[in-house]
């Protein structure tokens, strides 16, 4: 065990994980950040806190994540490059651990041309693959990134992401290979609805041994419209949405697509644990918090695990 992290506790008892996302409000409403909380209790092992997802200015992550952890749950917190350099990274990165948060995810971000504030600057001091160095270093050596003493070093549980769809395809597992070089200690992935796709990713994964070195939770999200299931095949870049998944909710009548979004999303998850590799899932429902448990209950994940 690297840490106290309720997560990386469930993992290495060989249990299915199950993690799930609290998108922050775009206001100062720490009520809304528990309502969401309460849907997830009991339901799921960690809450990824999503820091400004899609460029979008909300409530901090840090802040989201403190508010959960004084309920008593289980933050996740995401920070991106995007918007700090080294040194706002590694001071936040203290200060969740300080504030009993143990378990992160290292990512790049959106560009912020896709979101409310096209005029503001990248910053990207440095990528989420040095991202996860920098804290890997601090907790393991109790040194910062440029070298300097670190005292109570913060012992934090290391994840990343990774895109099994993204082009070129054949670079995807070479991307993953490195960002468990540079010390993941687990992967949520992108949504997954080709199955058969992220199959042959995974024959790679194995292939190189990865899934014996790290952790990877296959993300999932339930799809609520005909009309999101086109958005997501069309308009999203490094998503794979097949045809037959955007006609079987079109078969339905707009008021069962819900429904039928929802019993997709299990048949996902079943066919995906048959796939060798696969420790968990990352259940993404965007502002859809209350089908959480249902969608794990379904899928036969309830009662979670006591470590």
């Amino acid at each position: 065990m690297k840490t106290e992290s309720k997560l990386e506790k469930v993992l290495a008892a060989g249990h299915l994980a199950v993690t799930s996302e609290c998108g922050p409000p775009r206001g100062c409403m720490p009520d809304k950040v528990r309502e969401k909380g309460k849907y997830l209790e009991g339901v799921v092992d960690a809450i990824n806190v999503t820091d400004n997802q899609t460029a979008m200015v909300r409530m901090s992550s840090l802040a989201a994540s403190a508010i959960l952890r004084q309920e008593g749950l289980n933050p996740l917190l995401q920070v991106v490059s995007r918007d700090r350099n080294r040194l706002a990274m590694q001071a936040d990165i203290i200060g969740a651990y300080s504030l009993g948060i143990d378990t992160m995810l290292c990512l790049s971000g959106d560009h912020t041309k896709f979101g409310d504030h096209p005029m503001a600057a990248n910053v990207h001091d440095i990528d989420s693959i040095q991202m996860i160095q920098m804290v890997k270093r601090m907790r393991d050596e109790g040194l910062f990134q440029g070298g300097a003493e670190l005292k109570n070093p913060p012992k934090m549980f290391i994840g990343a992401a990774a895109n099994p769809f993204a082009d070129p395809f054949e670079l995807r597992v070479l991307r993953l290979a490195k960002k468990i070089a540079a010390g993941a200690d687990f992967i949520q992935t992108q949504c997954i609805f080709n199955v058969d796709k992220f199959e042959k990713w995974m024959e790679g994964v194995r292939s190189m041994g990865l899934h014996k070195k790290c952790y990877i939770l296959a993300g999932i999200t339930p799809i609520k419209s005909v009309g999101a299931a086109r958005y997501m095949k069309n308009k999203v870049p490094g998503m794979d949405v097949p045809q037959e998944i955007v006609d079987r909710m079109a078969a339905q009548p707009k008021e069962k697509q819900p429904e039928e979004g929802i019993t997709i999303c299990i048949e996902t998850i079943e066919r995906l644990k048959k796939i060798e590799g696969v420790a968990g899932f990352h259940i993404m429902a965007i502002d859809w918090e209350e089908k959480v448990k249902e969608i794990v209950e379904r899928a036969g994940l309830l009662p979670r695990p006591v470590v």
